[in-house]
This record gives C-alpha cells, structure tokens and sequence, in this order.
C-alpha cells in the first residue's frame, strides 16, 4: 500500500508495565512517552524496572502527515496540551503487544478506539515533534470555508434546473 503523507516523522514509544490491582488483571500496560528519532535498541527492551514498574522502549513508528489534516493538527496543538495517540495490539505471545501505529491527527486518534481489541492511548507530545507538526502547517494549511448544507423542510421537492417548464404545472 503506497502512502500519500507528505512528511514523516520517525519517533521511539516507551511503554509501561506494571502489576495490576485487580483479581480480572495480572498486568496493566499503557504508553509513556513518544520521542523523535530511533534509538539502536531492539524493540522491546527493558529501560528500566523497579517496584513492580517496567518501562520497555517498544518500538519506532512513522507519524505521518497529510495535507487535508493539517486542520485537525492545527487544533491539537492549539489546545494547549498537544496529544499524539500511540495504538498498541495485542499479541498472545510474548511481548505481549505490538506498536501499530502514532499519529498526532485527533480524529484519526478517536477513531481507533472502537477497533476491538487495541490499546489506544494518548501522551503528551515532545516540543520536538511539535515543532515539526507546526513547520508541517505552516506550509502546507490551506483555510476552507465551512458550508451548511440547507435542508428544504416544506416536503415539496423542487425543480431541478434541468426540469423545463412543461415538466411543472
């Protein structure tokens, strides 16, 4: 499948593991952090344990920007608390999950979070990759006026201008 993203990011995500308080749950696994740049390490090394929290560097993915988003960029990073949305998909195996995808876009962020069985969560987003995202907007945003679409309530339909006059009494 061929992308049409203009650019790229490339990014590293940590994510945690920690033992649950739960009877349903052993452990509970979120995302911590998205950075620029890949590291030399393998997917799924351990960064750090202690007290019963591990953080493993899971992976590096591609936050790719598109042209038509760049509305949706432009509002998450005028928030305030810019997000990027890291997807994770179990595996059944070890490790127990794979990093799918990042994106900083929100909707596409919200839409995944129906699809089953995934972990999507949100982490805040490194200035670094804001910055990129902001150079990305300024280049590429093209303001599009908003149209509302009027809906005709009378129920009587109307002619259409192909329609001459002797279609209408």
């Amino acid at each position: 499948m061929t992308s049409t993203a203009l650019a790229r990011i490339p990014v590293g995500v940590t994510v945690e593991r920690r033992k649950a308080k739960s009877p349903w749950l052993d452990e509970l696994w979120r995302p911590v952090s998205v950075f620029a740049g890949v590291p030399a390490a393998a997917p799924w090394t351990i960064i750090d344990s202690e007290n019963g929290v591990t953080t493993f560097y899971a992976g590096d993915a591609m936050i790719e920007l598109y042209r038509t988003e760049t509305a949706n960029y432009r509002s998450n990073l005028a928030s305030g608390s810019p997000l990027l949305w890291v997807i994770l998909r179990p595996t059944g195996t070890e490790p127990a999950f794979k990093l799918l995808l990042v994106t900083a876009d929100p909707a596409e962020g919200e839409a995944l979070t129906g699809t089953g069985n995934d972990l999507v969560e949100t982490v805040p987003m490194a200035t670094s990759i804001s910055d990129t995202i902001q150079a990305f907007i300024a280049e590429h945003h093209v303001e599009r006026p908003m149209y509302k679409r009027q809906r005709d309530r009378s129920g009587a339909t109307k002619a259409r201008p192909s329609d001459g006059p002797e279609n209408h009494e």
